[in-house]
């Protein structure tokens, strides 16, 4: 009931804030990959929250650390609900999950840490043979867009 009810407000927040029925990104771009893929559905309503729909539609090209909707859903409720009423705060979370450039897993591999759109690093690791980003988990990676790379996260990384 409770995952029901917070699936509920991210859907109603996520419709208000995209102005009910905005047009879906087109194309092969990180926005339209996200907007596709229903285990994105909370991370396209905060994207489209902090209006960075566009930014994510533009040449790029950006690798994206992308939280599925199972990663959203480990923030508290209320703190979520917080977040995505907070388009300032939002778009700094977002960005955290964003590097410039299009950076393969086996580049991520190599690093020890990658500067952040929003200005602040996240720390890079190997644990028990996965590639670590702070403390998600890339759970896959490599999914090519036209403007980047995408690499499944399994929790909301926080700046």
């Amino acid at each position: 009931m409770k995952k029901m009810l917070l699936c509920t407000t991210l859907l109603l927040t996520g419709v208000a804030f995209a102005g009910g029925g905005s047009s879906m990104p087109m194309g092969n771009t990180i926005a339209a990959i996200v907007s596709n893929d229903p285990n994105f559905s909370t991370l396209l309503a905060a994207v489209k929250a902090a209006g960075l729909v566009e930014t994510l539609s533009s040449p790029g090209p950006f690798t994206v650390f992308a939280p599925t909707n199972a990663a959203f859903a480990k923030i508290p409720a209320a703190d979520l609900n917080a977040l995505l009423n907070d388009p300032a705060k939002l778009k700094a979370v977002l960005l955290y999950h964003v590097v410039a450039g299009k950076v393969t897993a086996s580049q991520v591999m190599g690093m020890s840490s990658g500067t952040t759109v929003n200005g602040a690093d996240v720390k890079v690791s190997m644990m028990d043979g996965k590639v670590m980003i702070n403390d998600a988990t890339v759970t896959k990676a490599d999914i090519m867009a036209s403007n980047g790379i995408i690499h499944v996260i399994d929790t909301v990384l926080m700046p």
